[in-house]
Order: C-alpha cells, then sequence, then structure tokens
C-alpha cells in the first residue's frame, strides 16, 4: 500500500496544528475531538449555523455572539470553545471543516491510527460501521478512524479512500459503466 499522506498544511493545518499541541500537553485529545465532532455535527444538520460560519455578510462581533451561543447549548466548553471563538475572532471560522479534517489527521497519527474518507448513500448502523472498521483494519493492519460522508447521489454502496487507495462500489459508478459499454456496444 502507498505511503498515507498524514500531513496537514495550510491556515486550516496550521490552526489544526497549534489546537493539536495545545490539546496533547494539556492531556485533552481526545475531548477537543469530541467536541470539534459535535460541533461539525451541528453544522450539518443546520443550514442556519452553515450560513453564519460560511457566510462573509455576518460582521465579526454578530458571528460571534451567535457562536458564544450555539456553544452553550451544545456544552462545547474549554479550549474547544475558546478555539472556535479565535477562529471567529480572526474572521476564519468558514475554515472550520477543513480545521476539524486536518485536526482528526493529527490525533490519528498521534495514536498510530489511520483514516479512511467513507462516503456512503444513507447514514450507516453502528454494527455497519464496526464491520467496515474491522475489515479496513485487516487490509492495513491500523486501527482506522472513519470520516463518514452521506451523498444519496451515489444510491447505494459506498466509496472508500484510504490514503492513496479508493474503491468506488456505488451503485452511480457501476451504472455509469454499464451506460459506457451500452454506448460503445451500439
Amino acid at each position: 500500500m502507498a505511503a498515507e499522506d498524514t500531513s496537514v498544511s495550510g491556515v486550516s493545518g496550521r490552526y489544526a496544528t497549534a489546537l493539536f499541541e495545545l490539546a496533547r500537553d494539556q492531556k485533552v485529545v481526545d475531548e477537543v475531538k469530541a467536541d470539534l465532532e459535535k460541533f461539525e455535527a451541528l453544522l450539518t444538520e443546520s443550514a442556519d449555523l452553515n450560513r453564519l460560519v460560511r457566510s462573509p455578510v455576518f460582521a465579526a462581533d454578530t458571528q460571534s455572539r451567535a457562536l458564544s451561543a450555539v456553544l452553550t447549548k451544545a456544552g462545547i466548553a474549554g479550549i474547544s470553545a475558546n478555539f472556535l471563538k479565535v477562529l471567529t475572532a480572526n474572521r476564519r471560522l468558514f475554515t472550520v471543516s477543513d480545521v476539524i479534517r486536518a485536526y482528526r489527521a493529527l490525533v490519528a497519527k498521534f495514536k498510530g491510527e489511520t483514516t479512511a474518507d467513507v462516503t456512503v448513500a444513507e447514514t450507516l448502523s453502528g454494527k455497519n460501521l464496526d464491520a467496515l472498521k474491522v475489515a479496513l483494519k485487516s487490509v492495513t493492519g491500523k486501527d482506522v478512524a472513519l470520516n463518514v460522508k452521506v451523498d444519496p447521489s451515489i444510491i447505494g454502496g459506498l466509496v472508500v479512500k484510504l490514503g492513496s487507495r479508493m474503491v468506488d462500489s456505488s451503485l452511480r459508478t457501476k451504472l455509469n459503466s454499464i451506460k459506457h459499454a451500452m454506448k460503445e456496444a451500439g
């Protein structure tokens, strides 16, 4: 298997690295990861929060007040809350998804895990996620953290990207290959 690129770069990489080093020094790496994943789930669920994070039209103070209310309601505090507030104050909150992805990669590298990006047509059950982790661990020999994205357009099946390897068993891809074969035959 090709070497997996676990480096982080750019603005999001610098922020993620700073957060990771602070969390590691204070021995709260997993707590921060859980808080960031909770915030990411809120982003996925709420179009309003997504708009607040991504839109440049909101003034920094408006964005900051709204974010503080969301963090309080979600129970996100400590380093994680302070970090998200710093992103807001620096007008970089729009990078939060990339920062979370980079933070996950740093945590995985720190723990000797590898990360797989998995795209599915609908949310997987806990049992299916565990089975997928076991299957990927048997291939890599390492514990595998999953970044799961739901994309109904793949119709069914799943797409797994593990380092430089990609396995696409989605129905959309299979249907497209049948369509191309039929065009060539006709």
